[in-house]
């Protein structure tokens, strides 16, 4: 009888730890979900505000004698350019090119209406993420216009606004959904210790008062929270990788960016699920330590 009542005890334990662990798996899935679709779309929102280009136009007035000297001054006009606070990427445009993608916009395969050089060389400028801001894209513009060489510099202005009020407002919502599901992380964690530390409560409750100290009733605990959680992010991070892998593996590379991210990502995931489990662990089980023996009946 004894016996079939130890293994009895011994099968509850043990679909308590896997409900546990695959509670902590599913939730820190999601959770490392969210954080990989917080990290690329912050990455993406980065990449679209780079092709929202700034031209920088070279003097109009061109000579063909002067044209090794005219191209040596943009040259070094374009590295003066390229060392610019705001600008992430410039690209000499020269009036040959100019010329050419002004004949593709417009329509025109004949060079009867285009003179020679009509256009001015320029050089288009990528400016970096931060730049591209309502409050920092004049002071970006008037640092490129100090360059000596550079007489005029053009942007859509309402078109880099309108670009980055809306990426703005999708990245809030994703950080927003992100601290959502973190926070539901820690709740759905928490239910599932309480739960497992409530049905041990007697036994917590007999080793007090058969003297155990607090310390001595609490180290087990905790040692088991810390394998379960371990055990639940990895199961939840092996998934995770899994995911992503066969995501990636069918959309393209193009999502896969600084692994420094994805390092502290797994990090925070691995925090995530051993501190909650470890935390709810020593609450859950400090208030049976706390509590009376008649209180045990009615939690």
């Amino acid at each position: 009888m004894a016996k079939s009542v130890d293994e009895f005890n011994k099968k509850r334990l043990r679909s308590s730890n896997i409900t546990v662990v695959i509670s902590i798996a599913l939730v820190l899935f999601l959770l490392g979900l969210m954080g990989l679709i917080l990290i690329n779309a912050q990455k993406y929102s980065d990449y679209i505000k780079e092709q929202l280009v700034v031209n920088a136009y070279f003097d109009e007035n061109y000579d063909a004698k002067d044209s090794v000297k005219i191209a040596k001054f943009e040259e070094e006009t374009l590295k003066k350019v390229q060392t610019l606070a705001p600008v992430k990427k410039a690209t000499y445009i020269s009036r040959a090119a100019a010329a050419i993608e002004a004949k593709k916009s417009m329509g025109i395969d004949s060079d009867a209406l285009f003179e020679e050089n009509i256009f001015p060389s320029s050089i288009e400028i990528a400016l970096k993420p931060e730049y591209v801001d309502p409050a920092k894209i004049d002071e970006a513009i008037k640092i490129i216009k100090s360059v000596q060489g550079i007489v005029d510099v053009k942007n859509d202005s309402t078109l880099m606004v309108d670009v980055y009020n809306n990426l703005s407002r999708i990245l809030k919502w994703i950080f927003g959904f992100s601290l959502l599901f973190l926070v539901l992380a820690v709740v759905l964690i928490n239910n599932s210790i309480r739960l497992k530390i409530f049905s041990k409560r007697f036994i917590i409750k007999t080793m007090q008062l058969v003297g155990a100290k607090r310390r001595f009733i609490l180290k087990p605990f905790i040692i088991e929270a810390v394998v379960l959680g371990a055990i639940g992010s990895f199961i939840g991070l092996a998934a995770l990788c899994g995911v992503w892998y066969y995501f990636t593996s069918q959309i393209g590379s193009s999502f896969v960016q600084d692994n420094q991210q994805y390092f502290w990502l797994i990090v925070l995931v691995l925090g995530v699920g051993v501190l909650i489990t470890v935390l709810s662990t020593i609450i859950a089980t400090w208030r049976f330590l706390k509590s009376n023996v008649d209180d045990l009946y009615y939690s």
